[in-house]
């Protein structure tokens, strides 16, 4: 676990909070996996802190920079494998990172989709397909980019901030029936529980132009503020057995308790595993303060006393 500081005293256009001037983020990570019931593992997943650090000086990166994914495969670990050593290079050398986060990070999920495509097509036995979430922290803004059903939440004060949204067949089913899709029991033609995935060539009618399976990310973006506490990015095992609140509950608690962000990791899949998830397990989990989450108890049992005095 890295400790990454930055000092940031304007908020990023487009947006515009009333920050303090001195508001400092401290940027704490740790993860924590786990095969579950499953015969192998094709969980991957990268925490890179420091992009400066981690990329060298030849990366030109002009703000304190941070960079996480957790990404799932299916029909085996190559796509996975693929898009975590290749993703992050199609993003920092695009020329228009990082001033157009968004449009270069949806631009190069769609390279690398391609590129796996090339690589099954000399070897046939790379073939399979993975979801994928991404988070860059760039000074105080955040992007989100996912393209499946593994989810990132934030906890601000407390409250949970949803920051992607799990691309479910039902979600796209206008988009998917447009394209000449069908969604059969909850599944995009018969075969996937997603509706955006990487690679998935070998499926016949899943993938190409005007097929119903894509693999261009949702991009969700934000403003830390000096009350955001922690982010929690899980696959898709994870999130079967906990809800956005639960999860963030369960994390605020421990980090109360340890304030470690990869114990906070490993407790959640420990508590996952416990509650019966038969799936891979991975959990990220990024801490944007130093101190551990304030108690905020007292003055909620205050405003429940209150309300309570009220009604009688």
């Amino acid at each position: 676990m890295r400790v990454v500081y930055g000092g940031f005293a304007a908020a990023l256009h487009p947006f515009r909070y009333g920050c303090p001037a001195d508001f400092k983020l401290c940027i704490r990570s740790g993860v924590w996996s786990d095969i579950g019931n499953r015969q192998c593992m094709e969980d991957e997943h990268v925490l890179v802190d420091d992009l400066e650090e981690y990329l060298g000086p030849e990366a030109l990166i002009t703000t304190s920079g941070s960079y996480y994914g957790v990404f799932y495969s299916h029909d085996g670990k190559n796509a996975a494998q693929f898009v975590k050593e290749k993703l992050l290079n199609y993003i920092v050398s695009d020329v228009a990172f990082p001033i157009e986060v968004e449009e270069v990070v949806q631009h190069a999920y769609l390279e690398t989709d391609a590129a796996f495509a090339n690589a099954c097509s000399l070897n046939n036995a790379l073939s399979s397909g993975t979801t994928a979430i991404t988070v860059f922290i760039l000074a105080r803004e955040i992007s989100v980019a996912n393209a499946g059903d593994c989810r990132a939440v934030l906890c601000r004060r407390g409250k949970v901030i949803e920051v992607s949204r799990d691309h479910k067949p039902h979600v796209e089913r206008s988009r998917i029936e447009a394209l000449g899709g069908y969604i059969y029991d909850g599944y995009l033609n018969g075969y996937l529980s997603v509706a955006r995935a990487f690679e998935n060539w070998h499926i016949e009618g899943l993938k190409g132009v005007n097929c119903p399976l894509i693999a261009e990310p949702e991009v969700r973006r934000a403003m830390l503020t000096p009350d955001d506490e922690f982010m929690i990015i899980g696959c898709d095992g994870f999130w079967d057995v906990f809800t956005n609140e639960s999860a963030v509950a369960f994390a605020r608690r421990r980090l109360q308790q340890h304030n470690d962000p990869e114990q906070c990791s490993h407790d959640l899949v420990d508590e996952a595993l416990r509650r019966c998830s038969s799936n891979n397990l991975t959990v990220v989990t990024v801490c944007f303060q130093k101190s551990p989450p304030p108690r905020l108890f007292p003055r909620f049992m205050a405003r429940r006393c209150m309300h309570f005095e009220k009604q009688l």
